[in-house]
């Protein structure tokens, strides 16, 4: 008890009498004693759900007024399985060699005791971050990978390094998060900000079950967040991702207006347009009847014929290539094409502007920061009305927005420097639909004869789509094997024919696909009746409702876009049976709460078989009150679980 009591006040206290941040250099951190913390050590034996521990997680931010500063972080873990060892053992550290300077510290392997196992790394190596082929990035970060060598179960590894900012992407601007809450059982957090006393920074803190400290001393304010003993974190299903963990994010005291007229000074003389490129998009748009369709015809030239290839070299990392480079090397990134578009909309007399905003969404609208952002689109204003348009979503139609970037915070950069700060619109569930629908005939043998349609629109259209854009058609006999597969897919035994597809980069075209089935085995005689395979998605959920209800009394809200989502799934088949022939149904039903409408419909009139279920969703978040309802809904829903039908053989009347 009295060595836990003195590593606190050791490791967490952390502050020297004058309250000054500690300098971390090579030779060590003099705010922290090693061998308290590795004497914090656990017994593996009372963690065997984890495959490490931290006994420190350390960070260490001095910013000054310019957006220039250090970041040191250190680790202490306690290597408790191979796994562990596998993971802990290589290590990369990321920097920008245009605008930071990265120092490794040290990274030694112990054992429990503080004896070292080996003190520095078996090997170092700098390198370029890894390129992706298919969307290539060319940048200045380089990472900065090291081996250690005797990492295993039952030896601790710790690590420091320090990253110096020389020159900052916007002065005056910064950045900067804290997760004290790790995922794994931690024994000491802390985190130390270190700003001059006049700058006044935006803090969010995010579920703290403590209260930082404060002090002042020499003209600088040190922020210290310490805890002690964290344990794993448990993650409820269905939870939104923020509802989780304690977390702070800091950032400077600049507003959104500041990073507008900064992007837009970059941007300044580079939407200029030469004499090759006007001929170009008169060519682009010769065949068009209306302005909207030269829009659109610029839009897919921009969009598909421009390959994304980003060269984020010091500035170019952030100012637009002008369009003469764009237009001559036929590639650009998010900014190059967007740049592009705008001036191609403004020589066309239409208004148009870039908008920053963040790929994957989570902009925290509260904290403006140019570190927020790593993407750009273009806005068009035309008849009192806006649209967004994504020129690196080349399978995304005009007027579409990718569904990741919907619902999502965006900046509008006027030419001035001016800002609108908007949310992107989203579309509604009843727009991203995919329908399946299957139109046939049953022989009394049980054989099938009809056609099977699948199409969508809004979110549910880009898989389709991608599937299509391939710009090598199949020959006859890949034609041939995908109909025969497809048609199988739906009814054993089935041949296919006159498969329809679509153009999945024509972004005028519906994404639709149909086959012709014939002699596909939809049913089997059970000795006077037969039993009817029912050929559309069982939305039942007995297994989730079950780990669902076993976890006992929710704790978090509810994310309903991980539930179902904004979303709606049709599938239908209608039947005609032979004469005689009668279905016994299961009945209709309907089931609605506040995530989603589930309608399951049976029904025969005539000789004609309807089977159709509908499932629509919902995004948003609902409280942990609402709990009761999802089961409930899901449930409900869950009854409707049937299979097959039952087809009786009733004689057909004689006139």
């Amino acid at each position: 008890m009295q060595r836990t009591t003195f590593s606190l006040a050791v490791v967490l206290g952390a502050m020297n009498a004058s309250a000054q941040s500690p300098r971390v250099t090579p030779s060590g951190d003099p705010s922290v004693k090693s061998d308290s913390i590795y004497a914090l050590a656990v017994k593996p034996s009372d963690y065997t759900d984890q495959p490490f521990v931290y006994l420190l997680d350390d960070g260490i931010v001095k910013l000054e007024a310019d957006g220039t500063g250090t970041r040191t972080y250190r680790q202490i873990v306690q290597i408790l399985t191979p796994e562990a060892a596998e993971r802990w053992g290589e290590q990369s550290f990321g920097y920008s060699t245009d605008r930071e300077k990265l120092t490794l510290n040290w990274a030694r392997v112990l054992r429990p005791d503080g004896s070292i196992v080996t003190a520095k790394p078996v090997h170092e190596q700098e390198s370029l971050a890894p390129v992706a082929m298919e969307a290539p990035v060319y940048s200045d970060e380089k990472l900065h990978r090291i081996s250690l060598g005797g990492v295993a179960p039952g030896t601790i590894v710790d690590y420091s390094y320090t990253v110096r900012t020389l020159k900052p992407i916007i002065p005056g601007d910064f950045l900067t998060s804290w997760s004290v809450t790790t995922g794994r059982f931690t024994r000491r957090s802390r985190m130390i900000l270190d700003l001059p006393e006049s700058m006044k920074p935006r803090i969010e803190e995010r579920h703290l079950s403590f209260a930082r400290k404060e002090a002042t001393v020499g003209g600088r304010r040190i922020y210290t967040w310490a805890r002690t003993d964290i344990p794993k974190l448990e993650v409820e299903p269905l939870a939104p991702d923020s509802s989780f963990g304690e977390s702070i994010v800091i950032a400077s005291p600049i507003k959104w207006n500041d990073i507008a007229r900064w992007y837009a000074g970059l941007a300044k003389g580079r939407y200029s347009l030469t004499p090759q490129i006007e001929q170009a998009l008169a060519k682009t748009v010769a065949g068009s009847k209306t302005l909207d369709d030269s829009i659109r015809a610029v839009h897919r030239w921009v969009a598909q014929d421009y390959r994304y290839v980003s060269l984020s070299l010091g500035l170019a990392g952030f100012q637009p290539h002008p369009p003469s480079e764009v237009f001559a090397n036929s590639y650009g990134d998010c900014k190059d094409k967007a740049t592009f578009f705008v001036a191609l909309m403004n020589r066309m007399g239409v208004t148009a502007y870039p908008v920053l905003l963040n790929s994957s969404g989570g902009v925290i609208r509260t904290m403006p920061s140019g570190h927020q952002f790593d993407h750009m689109i273009a806005a068009v204003d035309r008849n009192g009305k806006r649209t967004y348009v994504d020129l690196t979503a080349d399978i995304v139609p005009y007027g579409s927005l990718p569904p990741q970037e919907q619902g999502e915070f965006g900046l509008v950069v006027h030419p001035d420097g001016t800002s609108e700060e908007i949310t992107f619109p989203s579309d509604p569930s009843d727009a991203n639909k995919a329908e399946m629908h299957l139109v046939g005939s049953l022989t009394p043998d049980g054989l099938f004869a009809g056609k099977w349609t699948r199409r969508a629109s809004g979110a549910q259209q880009y898989a389709m789509r991608g599937s299509m854009s391939k710009s090598t058609k199949p020959d006859s006999t890949e034609r041939a094997r995908e109909t025969l597969a497809l048609a199988n897919a739906i009814f054993d035994g089935s041949a296919g024919d006159s498969l329809q597809l679509f153009d999945g980069r024509d972004l005028a075209a519906e994404p639709k696909i149909s086959v012709l089935i014939r002699h596909g085995k939809a049913a089997s005689d059970a000795g006077g009746t037969d039993i009817l395979t029912i050929p559309l998605t069982n939305y039942a959920v007995p297994n989730v409702i079950s780990a669902l209800e076993a976890r006992g009394a929710r704790k978090y809200p509810i994310s309903a876009e991980k539930v179902w989502g904004a979303r709606t799934d049709i599938e239908e088949m209608k039947l005609t049976l032979p004469a005689g022939w009668k279905a016994k149904l299961p009945p209709s039903d309907t089931a609605t709460s506040v995530f989603g409408t589930y309608v399951a419909e049976y029904s025969q009139v005539g000789q004609e078989l309807r089977i159709a279920r509908r499932l629509t969703g919902t995004d948003g978040v609902q409280p942990a009150t609402k709990y009761d309802e999802l089961l409930a809904w899901m449930k409900k829903m869950s009854a409707d679980d049937a299979k097959y039908v039952i087809l009786e053989h009733q004689p057909a009347r004689v006139p």
